[in-house]
C-alpha cells in the first residue's frame, strides 16, 4: 500500500529523533492491536506483554534480561505514550541542536538503562517497595526522556523557551521542576516510574557535566551498537557470496539495462508531473534505487 510505502520513506530518510518516535508508536499499536484481538477471541495472548516490561524482582530479571531495554520502548496506555512522544519530540529537537544524532541515539539508550538500574535497586533496598518487587513492572520511556531533557538543560543553562500563559522561561528551571515532582511521587501508586525519572534525568546532567569536560558517556553504548550491527552486515556478506544467479550474464544484462530504462523513464516523468503523479509501483521502485 502507498501510505506504508510512504511510511517507510519518512523512517528511511528521517533522523534518530523520527525514528525513535516511529519505533515507539508503532510497538504501541502493535500492542494495542494485539490486546484487542486477544481480548475479542478470549485467548490468553494479552500475557505476553510481562515478557516485554522490566520487573523489579532480581530473580525474575535474570530470566527476563532482555526487559532492560524493551521496557523504554513499551507503553500500553494512550496517554502515556502521549506525554511521552510530546517531551520527545519536544526536547529531541532542541538536543539536536547542541549534539549529534549518535549522541541522542546513545543518551536514549543508556538513559534508559540507567533509570532501569535505579529503579531495581529502590524496588530492592527499600522496605517500603520490598513486599511489592512481585508485581511491580517498569514500562515506557519517560527515563530516557528525562536523560535527553537534562543533558541539554545542563548543558545550556541559560536556553529559554516560550510557555503558554507562563511565557519565557529557562529550560533548567522547568527541568528541575519536573525533577522535583518525581521526587514528591516516589511513594505514589507510580513509584517505579518516578524513580526511573530520577535516574535518567541524573544521567542527562552526567553526561552534560562530562561532555562539557570532553569525555562522550554514550561513547561505549554506540560502540557496542555498531559491533552488533556490523555483525549483521558481515552475515549477510556471507550469505551474498553462496549465492548463485541462475541467469545468464547475457540475461542479467538485459534485465539490468531493462531496470535502467524503467527508472529513467520514472525520473523523467518525476522531473515533469512532479512526485504526485507516480503509481505506487513507480513510487516503490524509485524508493528500491534509492536505497539500493
Amino acid at each position: 500500500m502507498e501510505i506504508f510505502t510512504k511510511i517507510r520513506q519518512l523512517f528511511a530518510q528521517g533522523t534518530i529523533l523520527t525514528k525513535l518516535l516511529y519505533i515507539n508508536v508503532g510497538i504501541f499499536l502493535l500492542i494495542r492491536l494485539t490486546v484487542v484481538l486477544c481480548t475479542l477471541f478470549q485467548v490468553g495472548g494479552v500475557n505476553f506483554i510481562e515478557y516485554l516490561q522490566m520487573p523489579s524482582s532480581f530473580n525474575l530479571l535474570m530470566y527476563r534480561p532482555w526487559t532492560v531495554l524493551t521496557y523504554m520502548f513499551l507503553h500500553v496506555d494512550f496517554w502515556h505514550i502521549l506525554f511521552n512522544m510530546l517531551w520527545l519530540y519536544w526536547f529531541g529537537r532542541i538536543f539536536l541542536h547542541f549534539f549529534n544524532e549518535r549522541q541522542f541515539g546513545g543518551l536514549y539508550i543508556t538513559g534508559g538503562i540507567v533509570g532501569a538500574f535505579f529503579f531495581l535497586l529502590a524496588y530492592n533496598i527499600f522496605p517500603y517497595f520490598r513486599n511489592m518487587t512481585g508485581y511491580s513492572f517498569l514500562i515506557g520511556a519517560s527515563a530516557s526522556v528525562m536523560a535527553i531533557v537534562f543533558a541539554v538543560s545542563f548543558y545550556r543553562k541559560d536556553y529559554e523557551i516560550q510557555l503558554l500563559l507562563i511565557g519565557r522561561i529557562k529550560l533548567i528551571y522547568l527541568a528541575l521542576f519536573a525533577l522535583i515532582i518525581d521526587l514528591l511521587s516516589v511513594v505514589s501508586d507510580n513509584a517505579g516510574g518516578h524513580i526511573a525519572h530520577i535516574g535518567g534525568a541524573l544521567f542527562g546532567v552526567l553526561f552534560a557535566t562530562q561532555l562539557q569536560r570532553g569525555k562522550d558517556l554514550t561513547v561505549s553504548v554506540n560502540r557496542l551498537i555498531d559491533s552488533m550491527v556490523n555483525l549483521k552486515r558481515r552475515r549477510r556478506v556471507r550469505m551474498k557470496v553462496t549465492y548463485r544467479r541462475t541467469e545468464t550474464d547475457a540475461e542479467y544484462n538485459a534485465r539490468k539495462r531493462a531496470e535502467a530504462d524503467t527508472l529513467d523513464e520514472i525520473l523523467d516523468k518525476l522531473k515533469q508531473s512532479g512526485y504526485q503523479s507516480l503509481s505506487a509501483d513507480e513510487k516503490k521502485k524509485l524508493f528500491d534505487a534509492s536505497n539500493a
